[in-house]
């Protein structure tokens, strides 16, 4: 183990309690077919906390979301979950657990409506976000409940993509890229309504390219490459780190 990796799990250690972990990766490899992609990836959120993913293209950000819900062919090590081990727990069970996943791609039910894309999830927990809440967070869907997805802009489908989360109950939430291609206006209503999850004590890992939409509003953020996690940043060391950070992000 390097000194670099030493000191990342010393400061790991002396900047959490346990009993606040919702998340706990430790080792983690995952493959595709031959393809290696995650190389002992070591990393915690713990609850009400918001904590990003940075990293190039390809450094596997996007990997460790999947992995953590075992969406990828193979993974080792240890995903644990509420306490709970996960290494050998099929997806739909994780799910259960209270993870909500949020995939780049949206993953939104286009031949439905808005309403009937929200009210289709199952609840992996009693406590999910109201209808009326939602339209409250999301005017826009409001606006377009009657609307099918094919209907929608890029922005209200992903804005419909974390409402269907919020409704199912989860309070663990892995969001991958959810600003990608969103008009600035939209991408600041995510930002307040990520905020407002984290008040309601929500759990956010969040693969974000846009570090500008990321820094104000992220407690931790880890830094990826070729698989590994480099650096952890706390919110608080940005600006002295902020040279290093534009180093390995290639800003």
């Amino acid at each position: 183990m390097n000194s670099a990796t030493t000191h990342l799990l010393n400061s790991q250690t002396q900047t959490h309690r346990v009993g606040d972990e919702k998340i706990r990766v430790s080792d983690l490899h995952a493959f595709y077919g031959e393809s290696h992609i995650l190389h002992g990836v070591d990393l915690y959120v713990n609850q009400g906390e918001l904590v990003t993913l940075l990293g190039r293209n390809g450094a596997g950000r996007s990997t460790t979301l999947r992995s953590i819900m075992n969406m990828v062919g193979r993974r080792t090590g240890s995903v644990v979950i509420n306490g709970q081990e996960t290494i050998k727990m099929p997806a739909h069970q994780i799910a259960w657990l209270g993870l909500g996943f949020c995939p780049e791609e949206r993953g939104i039910f286009s031949s439905l409506n808005v309403e009937e894309n929200l009210m289709l999830p199952p609840d992996v927990r009693s406590d999910g976000v109201s209808l009326e809440e939602i339209y409250s967070m999301f005017p826009n869907l409001a606006e377009r409940r009657y609307s099918q997805g094919t209907r929608l802009s890029g922005g209200e489908q992903q804005m419909l993509a974390l409402a269907r989360i919020m409704r199912s109950g989860a309070n663990i939430l892995l969001l991958d890229e959810i600003t990608e291609g969103l008009a600035p206006v939209i991408v600041q209503r995510l930002a307040e309504v990520l905020n407002q999850l984290k008040q309601r004590g929500l759990t956010i890992l969040l693969v974000e390219q846009n570090f500008h939409f990321a820094a104000p509003i992220a407690d931790r953020h880890y830094v990826m490459e070729h698989g590994h996690i480099v650096e952890e940043i706390h919110q608080h060391e940005l600006h002295q780190k902020q040279n290093q950070l534009n180093a390995l992000l290639g800003v």
